[in-house]
C-alpha cells in the first residue's frame, strides 16, 4: 500500500496513535520534498520551539477566578475576572496560551486534566498586576486559573483533520504522491513548490490571511509605489534577510498582483510558500505569521493597493 493511503486510513482509525501516523507522514513530505511540511511534523511531533511560530489551533484561552478581600471582614470568593481587565492590566499573553508541548506531551495534558480534575498556569504574578484593579477597595488575595480540557483536545482533532485534508489535496493535486511506498526512494514527479503551496495553505491559512495577534493589528508601511528600493528596506528592517528581500522585489516588479484584494502573483505566492519556512526556522527574524502580515502590506504598498 502506498504511503500516502497508510497515512490516510491510520489517521481515520478511532484511538490510532498520531505520534505513529505523524512518523509516516514525515517520510512522506521527505520524499515530496516539502520542508515546510515536514518542518510541522517535527514540531508536532516533538513539539514547538520557544522561537518557532505556533499554528492558530495550538493557541488556547485561559480564564480567571479570584478571591478578593475589602474592609470589616468584606469580600467576594471566587468570583470571575473579565478577560478585558487582565488584558489591559497584565497583557494578552495572559489571556492566550501557545500550546508547545509535542501530540505526546497534548494527550498527557489531557490525561492530567481527567486526574486533577482540570488545567490551568501559575497565576501567583497575577495577582501583583491586578491588585486594586478588579473591584475598588478590595484587595486580591488569591487567583485561580483555568484552560478548557476540551481546547487542549481539540489540538489533537485539528491535527488529524489537517493530515487527513493535506493527504486527500495531495492526492488529487500530485497524483505522483499515491505512488510514494517505503524503501528506496523513486525518481517521480512530485512538484515540490506545490507541495509547499498545499502544506502552507491547510497548516497556517492563506498567505494574505495568516496574520499575527489581532485581525486590528496595523503595520506602518512606507513604501513608495513601485519603489524596489523602499520595499526592500521595509522588508529587511521587519525581520526579512536582505537577499531574500531582493529576490522577492525583482518578482513583485515583474508581474501583478492577481486581484485588489489577492497582492500577489503567481511566481510571488510560489516564492512566498517556498520561503516561509526561513521564519520557521530561524532564518528570518520574523515568524511566519508576522511574516506573512508583512508581507502582504509590503505587496499592498507597492502595488498601490493600500
Amino acid at each position: 500500500m502506498a504511503l500516502l493511503h497508510q497515512v490516510q486510513e491510520a489517521v481515520v482509525q478511532e484511538g490510532s496513535d498520531l505520534g505513529s501516523v505523524l512518523l509516516k507522514l514525515r517520510l512522506l513530505a521527505s520524499r515530496l520534498g516539502s520542508d515546510l511540511l515536514e518542518e510541522w511534523v517535527k514540531h508536532e511531533s516533538e513539539g514547538y520551539p520557544e522561537d518557532a511560530e505556533v499554528p492558530s489551533y495550538r493557541v488556547v484561552s485561559i480564564s480567571y477566578k479570584g478571591t478578593f478581600s475589602g474592609a470589616f471582614g468584606s469580600g467576594v470568593s471566587n468570583a470571575p475576572i473579565p478577560t478585558y481587565l487582565v488584558e489591559k492590566h497584565a497583557g494578552e499573553h495572559w489571556t492566550k496560551k501557545k500550546v508547545r508541548e509535542s501530540i505526546a506531551g497534548v494527550e498527557e495534558l489531557l490525561r492530567m486534566s481527567a486526574d486533577k480534575g482540570g488545567l490551568g498556569i501559575d497565576a501567583s504574578n497575577l495577582i501583583l498586576l491586578l491588585q486594586g484593579k478588579v473591584y475598588e477597595d478590595y484587595s486580591c488575595i488569591d487567583i485561580s486559573s483555568s484552560i478548557s480540557r476540551t481546547a487542549i483536545a481539540e489540538i489533537q482533532q485539528a491535527v488529524r483533520a489537517r493530515i487527513l485534508e493535506l493527504t486527500l489535496e495531495l492526492e488529487k493535486a500530485i497524483p505522483a504522491a499515491a505512488h510514494i511506498s517505503f524503501g528506496a526512494p523513486q525518481n517521480t514527479e512530485t512538484n515540490p513548490e506545490k507541495v509547499q503551496h498545499i502544506s502552507q495553505q491547510i497548516i497556517y491559512g492563506n498567505v494574505t490571511t495568516a496574520v499575527a495577534g489581532s485581525s486590528d493589528t496595523q503595520i506602518s508601511v512606507e513604501i513608495g509605489l513601485r519603489d524596489n528600493e523602499s520595499f526592500i528596506k521595509y522588508l529587511t528592517e521587519s525581520g526579512i534577510a536582505n537577499e531574500d528581500a531582493k529576490e522577492l522585489a525583482e518578482i513583485v516588479h515583474s508581474e501583478e498582483p492577481s486581484s485588489p484584494e489577492e497582492p500577489f502573483g503567481e511566481n510571488a505566492k510560489n516564492w512566498i510558500t517556498s520561503n516561509l519556512k526561513k521564519a520557521a526556522e530561524g532564518t528570518w527574524n520574523v515568524g511566519i505569521s508576522v511574516a506573512t502580515k508583512v508581507l502582504t502590506e509590503a505587496a499592498l504598498k507597492y502595488y498601490g493597493l493600500k
